[in-house]
Protein backbone atom coordinates (compact mmCIF):
# COMPACT_ATOMS: atom_id res chain seq x y z
CA UNK A 1 0.00 0.00 0.00
CA UNK A 2 2.94 2.41 0.78
CA UNK A 3 4.55 1.80 -2.41
CA UNK A 4 0.83 2.48 -4.19
CA UNK A 5 0.93 5.69 -2.33
CA UNK A 6 4.60 6.56 -3.17
CA UNK A 7 4.01 5.82 -6.99
CA UNK A 8 0.91 7.60 -7.03
CA UNK A 9 2.71 10.61 -5.28
CA UNK A 10 4.76 10.88 -8.07
CA UNK A 11 4.45 13.65 -10.61
CA UNK A 12 4.63 11.93 -13.57
CA UNK A 13 2.24 8.73 -12.52
CA UNK A 14 -0.28 11.74 -12.01
CA UNK A 15 -0.06 12.77 -15.09
CA UNK A 16 -0.13 9.67 -16.95
CA UNK A 17 -3.63 8.78 -14.85
CA UNK A 18 -4.86 12.35 -15.77
CA UNK A 19 -4.26 11.29 -19.54
CA UNK A 20 -5.81 8.30 -19.23
CA UNK A 21 -8.75 9.19 -17.51
CA UNK A 22 -9.06 12.36 -20.42
CA UNK A 23 -8.88 9.65 -23.38
CA UNK A 24 -11.37 7.36 -21.81
CA UNK A 25 -14.00 10.52 -21.13
CA UNK A 26 -13.69 11.62 -24.56
CA UNK A 27 -14.31 7.52 -25.85
CA UNK A 28 -16.67 6.72 -23.87
CA UNK A 29 -19.94 8.47 -26.11
CA UNK A 30 -18.66 6.70 -29.04
CA UNK A 31 -18.51 3.10 -27.68
CA UNK A 32 -21.22 3.11 -25.23
CA UNK A 33 -25.13 2.64 -25.56
CA UNK A 34 -27.32 5.60 -25.50
CA UNK A 35 -28.24 5.02 -21.70
CA UNK A 36 -24.80 4.89 -20.50
CA UNK A 37 -24.16 8.30 -22.35
CA UNK A 38 -27.34 9.76 -20.58
CA UNK A 39 -26.24 8.31 -16.89
CA UNK A 40 -23.22 9.83 -17.76
CA UNK A 41 -24.76 13.23 -18.49
CA UNK A 42 -26.44 13.17 -15.33
CA UNK A 43 -23.57 12.42 -13.26
CA UNK A 44 -22.23 15.87 -14.88
CA UNK A 45 -24.97 17.65 -14.11
CA UNK A 46 -25.12 16.92 -10.59
CA UNK A 47 -21.44 16.76 -9.74
CA UNK A 48 -21.48 20.29 -10.89
CA UNK A 49 -24.39 21.38 -8.18
CA UNK A 50 -22.72 19.20 -5.11
CA UNK A 51 -19.72 20.62 -6.15
CA UNK A 52 -20.99 24.40 -5.33
CA UNK A 53 -22.89 22.69 -2.36
CA UNK A 54 -19.09 21.37 -1.09
CA UNK A 55 -17.53 24.87 -1.24
CA UNK A 56 -20.25 26.29 1.19
CA UNK A 57 -20.56 23.31 3.11
CA UNK A 58 -17.80 21.15 3.53
CA UNK A 59 -14.39 24.01 3.00
CA UNK A 60 -16.38 26.76 4.48
CA UNK A 61 -18.88 25.09 6.87
CA UNK A 62 -21.91 26.82 6.88
CA UNK A 63 -25.54 24.94 6.14
CA UNK A 64 -27.16 25.62 3.05
CA UNK A 65 -30.13 23.17 2.08
CA UNK A 66 -31.55 24.94 -0.95
CA UNK A 67 -28.73 24.73 -3.42
CA UNK A 68 -31.80 22.81 -5.97
CA UNK A 69 -33.31 26.11 -5.61
CA UNK A 70 -30.17 27.55 -7.72
CA UNK A 71 -30.10 24.65 -9.98
CA UNK A 72 -33.64 24.74 -11.10
CA UNK A 73 -33.30 28.88 -11.29
CA UNK A 74 -30.21 28.45 -13.48
CA UNK A 75 -32.48 25.80 -15.42
CA UNK A 76 -35.29 28.31 -15.83
CA UNK A 77 -33.13 31.05 -16.97
CA UNK A 78 -31.94 28.96 -19.98
CA UNK A 79 -34.85 27.87 -20.80
CA UNK A 80 -36.15 31.58 -21.30
CA UNK A 81 -32.90 32.40 -23.00
CA UNK A 82 -33.74 30.10 -25.40
CA UNK A 83 -37.12 30.24 -25.97
CA UNK A 84 -36.40 34.34 -26.94
CA UNK A 85 -33.89 32.78 -29.04
CA UNK A 86 -30.98 34.07 -27.45
CA UNK A 87 -26.94 33.38 -28.11
CA UNK A 88 -26.96 30.07 -26.70
CA UNK A 89 -22.66 31.56 -24.73
CA UNK A 90 -25.74 34.49 -23.02
CA UNK A 91 -27.76 31.94 -22.28
CA UNK A 92 -25.02 30.17 -20.54
CA UNK A 93 -23.54 33.21 -18.56
CA UNK A 94 -26.99 34.61 -17.50
CA UNK A 95 -28.02 30.78 -15.87
CA UNK A 96 -24.94 31.22 -13.62
CA UNK A 97 -25.00 35.05 -13.15
CA UNK A 98 -28.97 35.43 -11.95
CA UNK A 99 -28.21 32.72 -9.81
CA UNK A 100 -25.22 34.47 -8.54
CA UNK A 101 -27.19 37.63 -7.64
CA UNK A 102 -29.52 36.11 -6.11
CA UNK A 103 -27.22 34.34 -3.79
CA UNK A 104 -25.47 37.21 -3.52
CA UNK A 105 -28.24 39.00 -2.34
CA UNK A 106 -29.87 36.03 0.12
CA UNK A 107 -25.95 35.37 2.14
CA UNK A 108 -25.83 39.37 2.58
CA UNK A 109 -28.18 38.87 4.87
CA UNK A 110 -28.19 35.35 6.03
CA UNK A 111 -24.27 35.51 6.12
CA UNK A 112 -24.89 37.13 9.60
CA UNK A 113 -26.71 34.22 10.46
CA UNK A 114 -25.46 31.14 12.47
CA UNK A 115 -26.42 27.70 12.89
CA UNK A 116 -29.98 27.22 12.96
CA UNK A 117 -31.14 30.35 11.59
CA UNK A 118 -28.86 30.01 8.44
CA UNK A 119 -30.55 26.32 7.88
CA UNK A 120 -34.04 27.50 8.12
CA UNK A 121 -32.91 30.62 5.17
CA UNK A 122 -31.72 28.29 3.19
CA UNK A 123 -34.92 25.04 3.93
CA UNK A 124 -36.88 28.23 2.48
CA UNK A 125 -35.48 28.94 -0.64
CA UNK A 126 -36.92 25.48 -2.63
CA UNK A 127 -40.13 25.55 -0.43
CA UNK A 128 -41.02 29.35 -1.89
CA UNK A 129 -39.61 28.57 -5.05
CA UNK A 130 -42.24 25.63 -6.03
CA UNK A 131 -45.02 28.07 -5.69
CA UNK A 132 -43.13 30.92 -6.80
CA UNK A 133 -42.43 28.81 -10.15
CA UNK A 134 -45.96 27.55 -10.44
CA UNK A 135 -47.17 31.62 -10.26
CA UNK A 136 -44.77 33.11 -12.29
CA UNK A 137 -46.33 31.08 -15.44
CA UNK A 138 -45.71 33.87 -17.98
CA UNK A 139 -41.56 32.78 -17.42
CA UNK A 140 -41.89 29.56 -16.36
CA UNK A 141 -44.61 27.85 -17.54
CA UNK A 142 -46.14 27.14 -14.52
CA UNK A 143 -47.45 23.70 -13.26
CA UNK A 144 -46.43 22.44 -16.32
CA UNK A 145 -43.26 23.76 -16.30
CA UNK A 146 -41.36 24.60 -20.15
CA UNK A 147 -39.00 22.83 -22.80
CA UNK A 148 -36.13 24.31 -24.54
CA UNK A 149 -34.92 22.12 -27.74
CA UNK A 150 -31.35 23.62 -28.17
CA UNK A 151 -29.08 20.85 -27.71
CA UNK A 152 -29.63 18.45 -30.89
CA UNK A 153 -26.06 17.67 -32.24
CA UNK A 154 -25.30 19.95 -35.31
CA UNK A 155 -25.29 17.88 -38.65
CA UNK A 156 -21.26 18.74 -39.01
CA UNK A 157 -20.74 17.05 -35.87
CA UNK A 158 -21.42 13.29 -37.22
CA UNK A 159 -22.55 12.74 -33.81
CA UNK A 160 -25.75 11.73 -32.00
CA UNK A 161 -27.86 13.53 -29.72
CA UNK A 162 -26.78 11.98 -26.56
CA UNK A 163 -22.98 12.25 -27.75
CA UNK A 164 -23.21 15.58 -28.28
CA UNK A 165 -25.06 16.75 -25.18
CA UNK A 166 -22.36 14.52 -23.46
CA UNK A 167 -19.61 16.70 -24.51
CA UNK A 168 -21.02 19.95 -23.69
CA UNK A 169 -21.38 18.60 -20.13
CA UNK A 170 -17.96 17.61 -19.84
CA UNK A 171 -16.39 20.78 -21.17
CA UNK A 172 -18.99 22.55 -18.75
CA UNK A 173 -18.40 20.34 -15.87
CA UNK A 174 -14.61 19.97 -16.36
CA UNK A 175 -14.04 23.60 -16.45
CA UNK A 176 -15.88 23.86 -13.33
CA UNK A 177 -13.83 21.17 -11.48
CA UNK A 178 -10.95 22.83 -12.84
CA UNK A 179 -11.94 26.42 -11.45
CA UNK A 180 -13.32 24.90 -8.13
CA UNK A 181 -9.86 23.02 -7.54
CA UNK A 182 -7.80 26.29 -7.77
CA UNK A 183 -10.42 27.92 -5.96
CA UNK A 184 -10.02 25.93 -3.08
CA UNK A 185 -6.04 25.06 -2.77
CA UNK A 186 -5.64 29.02 -3.55
CA UNK A 187 -5.93 31.36 -0.73
CA UNK A 188 -9.42 31.94 -0.67
CA UNK A 189 -9.36 28.14 0.64
CA UNK A 190 -7.19 28.84 2.85
CA UNK A 191 -9.53 31.47 4.16
CA UNK A 192 -12.59 29.49 4.02
CA UNK A 193 -10.78 26.77 5.70
CA UNK A 194 -10.07 29.51 9.03
CA UNK A 195 -13.46 30.27 8.63
CA UNK A 196 -14.66 26.66 9.34
CA UNK A 197 -12.39 25.97 11.94
CA UNK A 198 -13.13 28.98 14.10
CA UNK A 199 -14.86 32.04 13.24
CA UNK A 200 -13.37 34.27 16.19
CA UNK A 201 -9.82 32.71 14.95
CA UNK A 202 -10.47 34.08 11.45
CA UNK A 203 -11.20 37.51 12.56
CA UNK A 204 -7.73 37.90 14.90
CA UNK A 205 -6.02 37.05 11.89
CA UNK A 206 -7.59 39.53 9.41
CA UNK A 207 -9.98 36.87 7.48
CA UNK A 208 -13.52 37.94 7.67
CA UNK A 209 -15.81 35.33 8.25
CA UNK A 210 -18.72 37.33 6.85
CA UNK A 211 -16.98 38.44 3.54
CA UNK A 212 -15.93 35.19 3.10
CA UNK A 213 -19.46 33.20 4.41
CA UNK A 214 -20.52 35.60 1.08
CA UNK A 215 -18.40 34.85 -1.52
CA UNK A 216 -18.59 31.14 -0.62
CA UNK A 217 -22.39 30.99 -1.10
CA UNK A 218 -22.23 33.21 -4.22
CA UNK A 219 -19.63 30.88 -5.83
CA UNK A 220 -22.04 28.19 -5.07
CA UNK A 221 -24.90 29.68 -6.41
CA UNK A 222 -23.11 30.11 -9.96
CA UNK A 223 -22.36 26.46 -10.02
CA UNK A 224 -25.52 25.63 -8.89
CA UNK A 225 -26.86 27.60 -11.57
CA UNK A 226 -24.69 26.25 -14.26
CA UNK A 227 -25.77 22.95 -13.02
CA UNK A 228 -29.07 23.91 -13.43
CA UNK A 229 -27.80 24.64 -17.51
CA UNK A 230 -26.43 21.51 -17.55
CA UNK A 231 -29.58 20.14 -16.67
CA UNK A 232 -31.90 21.57 -19.78
CA UNK A 233 -28.71 20.77 -21.86
CA UNK A 234 -29.39 17.03 -21.12
CA UNK A 235 -33.38 16.85 -20.08
CA UNK A 236 -34.30 19.86 -22.66
CA UNK A 237 -37.42 20.50 -20.00
CA UNK A 238 -37.51 21.64 -16.88
CA UNK A 239 -40.83 22.42 -14.09
CA UNK A 240 -41.44 23.21 -10.40
CA UNK A 241 -40.95 19.56 -9.77
CA UNK A 242 -37.36 20.48 -9.69
CA UNK A 243 -36.99 22.73 -6.89
CA UNK A 244 -38.85 20.22 -4.78
CA UNK A 245 -37.35 19.94 -1.40
CA UNK A 246 -36.43 16.21 -1.37
CA UNK A 247 -33.74 16.18 -4.18
CA UNK A 248 -31.78 19.13 -1.97
CA UNK A 249 -31.83 16.84 0.75
CA UNK A 250 -30.44 14.23 -1.86
CA UNK A 251 -27.72 16.76 -2.66
CA UNK A 252 -26.52 16.94 0.61
CA UNK A 253 -26.42 13.21 1.25
CA UNK A 254 -24.77 12.76 -1.81
CA UNK A 255 -22.19 15.41 -0.70
CA UNK A 256 -21.66 13.62 2.54
CA UNK A 257 -21.16 10.29 1.04
CA UNK A 258 -18.83 11.35 -1.79
CA UNK A 259 -16.82 13.49 0.92
CA UNK A 260 -17.26 16.76 2.49
CA UNK A 261 -14.23 19.31 1.62
CA UNK A 262 -13.09 17.08 -1.14
CA UNK A 263 -13.26 17.93 -5.03
CA UNK A 264 -12.88 14.17 -5.80
CA UNK A 265 -15.87 14.05 -2.92
CA UNK A 266 -18.24 15.72 -5.23
CA UNK A 267 -17.46 14.16 -8.14
CA UNK A 268 -18.39 10.87 -6.16
CA UNK A 269 -21.13 12.54 -4.79
CA UNK A 270 -22.43 12.88 -8.14
CA UNK A 271 -22.34 9.19 -9.28
CA UNK A 272 -24.02 8.25 -6.05
CA UNK A 273 -26.87 10.98 -6.90
CA UNK A 274 -27.62 9.26 -9.71
CA UNK A 275 -26.56 5.80 -9.40
CA UNK A 276 -28.08 4.80 -6.55
CA UNK A 277 -32.03 5.55 -7.35
CA UNK A 278 -31.40 3.51 -10.36
CA UNK A 279 -30.07 0.76 -8.40
CA UNK A 280 -32.42 0.83 -6.06
CA UNK A 281 -35.35 1.50 -8.59
CA UNK A 282 -34.59 -1.91 -10.48
CA UNK A 283 -34.19 -3.66 -7.23
CA UNK A 284 -37.39 -2.61 -5.49
CA UNK A 285 -38.38 0.98 -5.61
CA UNK A 286 -40.15 1.32 -2.20
CA UNK A 287 -36.75 0.53 -0.90
CA UNK A 288 -35.16 3.10 -2.61
CA UNK A 289 -35.27 5.56 0.78
CA UNK A 290 -34.65 2.90 3.35
CA UNK A 291 -31.50 1.91 1.17
CA UNK A 292 -29.81 5.25 1.03
CA UNK A 293 -31.02 6.16 4.57
CA UNK A 294 -28.79 2.94 5.66
CA UNK A 295 -26.01 3.66 3.01
CA UNK A 296 -25.51 7.32 4.81
CA UNK A 297 -25.13 5.65 8.11
CA UNK A 298 -23.09 3.18 7.62
CA UNK A 299 -20.62 6.13 5.71
CA UNK A 300 -21.67 8.19 8.67
CA UNK A 301 -20.55 5.87 11.34
CA UNK A 302 -17.44 4.11 9.21
CA UNK A 303 -16.50 6.77 6.88
CA UNK A 304 -16.25 10.06 8.47
CA UNK A 305 -14.72 11.54 5.50
CA UNK A 306 -17.03 9.77 2.79
CA UNK A 307 -16.16 7.54 0.14
CA UNK A 308 -13.15 9.39 -1.34
CA UNK A 309 -11.57 8.85 1.87
CA UNK A 310 -12.04 4.75 1.93
CA UNK A 311 -8.48 4.22 0.29
CA UNK A 312 -6.87 6.00 2.97
CA UNK A 313 -8.83 4.22 5.70
CA UNK A 314 -8.07 0.73 4.02
CA UNK A 315 -4.07 1.81 3.79
CA UNK A 316 -4.28 2.57 7.47
CA UNK A 317 -5.98 -0.66 8.20
CA UNK A 318 -3.17 -2.87 6.16
CA UNK A 319 -0.41 -1.13 8.11
CA UNK A 320 -1.64 -2.29 11.48
CA UNK A 321 -2.83 -5.50 10.56
CA UNK A 322 1.15 -5.93 9.13
CA UNK A 323 2.69 -4.07 11.69
CA UNK A 324 4.07 -1.82 9.49
CA UNK A 325 5.82 0.88 11.38
CA UNK A 326 7.17 4.75 9.69
CA UNK A 327 10.99 5.04 8.66
CA UNK A 328 13.25 5.32 11.64
CA UNK A 329 10.24 3.97 14.50
CA UNK A 330 11.11 1.69 16.84
CA UNK A 331 9.47 -0.31 19.50
CA UNK A 332 8.73 2.51 22.27
CA UNK A 333 10.59 1.32 25.68
CA UNK A 334 9.92 2.59 29.41
CA UNK A 335 12.53 4.57 30.94
CA UNK A 336 14.92 2.95 32.41
CA UNK A 337 14.16 -0.53 30.52
CA UNK A 338 16.38 -1.60 27.58
CA UNK A 339 15.14 -3.48 24.30
CA UNK A 340 14.08 -6.87 25.06
CA UNK A 341 16.75 -7.62 22.55
CA UNK A 342 19.38 -6.25 24.38
CA UNK A 343 17.93 -7.97 27.46
CA UNK A 344 17.98 -11.32 25.93
CA UNK A 345 21.78 -11.11 24.93
CA UNK A 346 22.79 -10.81 29.10
CA UNK A 347 23.77 -6.76 28.61
CA UNK A 348 23.88 -4.88 31.96
CA UNK A 349 20.30 -2.52 32.27
CA UNK A 350 21.57 1.38 31.95
CA UNK A 351 20.01 3.22 34.94
CA UNK A 352 21.59 6.67 33.73
CA UNK A 353 20.02 6.36 30.20
CA UNK A 354 19.58 9.66 28.75
CA UNK A 355 16.26 10.21 28.28
CA UNK A 356 14.30 11.25 24.83
CA UNK A 357 14.74 15.47 23.76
Amino acid sequence: MERISSLLANKWVQLAIVLAVAALLLIAPLVLPVRMNQTLISIGVYAVAVLGLNIIMGYTGQVNLGQIFFLGLGAYVAAYGVNQDWNIVVVFIAACVVPGIVGLLISLAAARLGGLAIAMVTIALPIIGVPLAKRLSDFTGGSQGTSARFSSAPDWTGLDNDQWQYYIVLVIAAAAFLLGRNLVRGKYGRAFGVVRENEAVAASMGVSPYRYKVLAFTIASIFGGASGFLYLVAVQYTSPETLTFVHSIGLVIAMVVGGAGSIIGSLIGGAYYVLVPQITNAIDPSLTAIIQGVILLVVLFLLPGGLVSLPRVIGRLTRRRSGDRPPGTSTPTLPGRQPASDAAQGEPENTERQSPS
